[in-house]
């Protein structure tokens, strides 16, 4: 009981807003921004740029988690799958490595840097009364096409300004999931 007392004079004193939790999801790689990523595949030059360029400047697989390898059968898939373009209709770099079969292959990079905080009322949020998380970051999304050892294509996307904030309200508080929980099975 002293040490419940305790907690709670300390968290008093201590500004509760701080004792919230907060939590972050984001890919190891060495991008610190939406737009360093977004440089660092603009500076790929189609048709100029070699695949072990790109290992050497950080886009190894092996090194960068970020990166997935790409086998021709899925290339094939993400641009047959529903779409309305005959093949002749492709940038060039796309057509120059569906046809080259087996020889096409590329990398899907996946990044994220994402901040989740805890804000708002401290005995509200304790209590499960009233939760709100400020979200922000970023997520950074491209495809490096090649063929053999060439770069054909390249395009990027993703969100270089995430900022939601999620509210979750329960007008009971602690009790608002006993309904479910004493519920006969």
């Amino acid at each position: 009981m002293r040490t419940l007392l305790a907690a709670l004079a300390l968290a008093a004193a201590a500004g509760c807003q701080a004792l919230l939790p907060d939590a972050s999801d984001r890919t190891e790689v060495e991008w610190n921004s939406f737009d360093e990523a977004r440089e660092a595949v603009e500076a790929i030059e189609p048709f100029g740029t070699r695949k072990s360029d790109l290992i050497e400047n950080g886009f190894d697989p092996k090194r960068n988690p970020a990166v997935t390898i790409l086998t021709y059968p899925e290339i094939v898939q993400r641009f047959s799958a529903g779409t309305a373009l005959r093949p002749d209709e492709y940038e060039a770099g796309i057509r120059t490595c569906l046809a080259a079969g087996k020889a096409c292959s590329g990398y899907s990079i996946a990044a994220k840097r994402i901040k989740r905080d805890r804000i708002g009322n401290f005995w509200l949020d304790s209590f499960a009364f009233r939760r709100e998380t400020n979200i922000t970051g970023w997520t950074f999304n491209a495809l490096i096409l090649f063929v053999d050892d060439l770069v054909v294509y390249t395009v990027f996307g993703g969100q270089p300004n995430l900022h939601e904030l999620q509210v979750t309200r329960n007008p009971l508080g602690p009790f608002q999931g006993w309904g479910e929980a004493l519920r006969p099975r």
